[in-house]
């Protein structure tokens, strides 16, 4: 059984339906975040980060985080949006970037730098889209899960 090494829950705030998670070292990003950003595209892959596109415009997004010492099972959940890249950190922290407040303070703390797998599912897209376009803004109707471990 996959050790869970950390685990924190986000709020994220969500605006022009993207938002992603970076290197720290913003030196060691050749592309930073909003650069190269695809519209429509669920999880977007690029050098030391990565991008996630939104069901909804504005709203604040629950993100679950998770650090595993070995590839964790795959959820039984049903997610509406799912997917994998690899992630290369050269610090062992990641920073979460967003479009209008761009760098959070806050890290995600890996534990070591180097290679990982990341695997991200999402629930709540129809809903906040549909929330985000009759009521407004909306907070943790999009429930993201998001896993990193240690690329063989």
């Amino acid at each position: 059984m996959p050790e869970l090494l950390h685990e924190e829950i986000l709020d994220v705030e969500v605006a022009f339906r993207g938002f992603g998670f970076q290197e720290s070292d913003d030196s060691a990003v050749p592309v930073p975040f909003g650069d190269g950003y695809e519209w429509g595209v669920f999880l977007q892959e690029h050098e030391r980060r990565f991008d996630l596109f939104s069901g909804g415009h504005t709203h604040t997004a629950s993100v679950d985080v998770r650090v595993w010492a070995s590839e964790p099972p795959a959820t039984e959940s049903e997610w509406e949006e799912r997917g994998e890249v690899d992630f290369e950190s050269t610090t062992g922290d990641v920073a979460v970037w967003t479009m209008t407040l761009g760098r959070s303070d806050h890290l995600i703390r890996l534990g070591r730098p180097g290679w990982w797998r990341v695997r991200v599912g999402c629930t709540g897209r129809a809903e906040v889209a549909r929330v985000t376009q009759t009521e407004g803004v909306a907070y943790g109707v999009e429930k993201y899960v998001i896993d990193f471990w240690p690329k063989a």
